[in-house]
């Protein structure tokens, strides 16, 4: 079973079946990760699926679009070297285990 793992800010871990060609983003909606809130849907204009990339899988997942790293600097929490919407990364094999940190607050 291909899963992600979505670490909350206190520490608890959610690790939840992913599908692969569908986002991170909605992978955590459809399982009812909570902190995120995806407002826009996925269009990457809200910056409320703010997600933080397990320092062990940076190099893993493909670099954000021009888009996105504008979208990034209107995130609720602190914007890191790490962050990154979850809406515009898209699950496949090769990120079967990721794991990613949700910020203290969206939006």
């Amino acid at each position: 079973m291909p899963h992600v793992t979505y670490i909350q800010p206190n520490g608890s871990r959610a690790i939840v079946e992913g599908q692969f060609g569908v986002s991170l983003m909605q992978i955590a909606v459809y399982n009812g990760v909570s902190g995120i809130l995806a407002d826009c849907g996925g269009a990457a204009s809200c910056a409320t699926c703010h997600i933080y990339l397990d320092e062990s899988w940076v190099s893993r997942v493909p670099a954000a679009s021009e888009d996105e790293d504008e979208m990034l600097d209107c995130t609720a929490s602190e914007r890191r070297p790490t962050s990154r919407l979850s809406c515009q990364i898209e699950f496949s094999a090769d990120l079967d285990g990721l794991v990613v940190h949700v910020p203290e607050r969206q939006g």
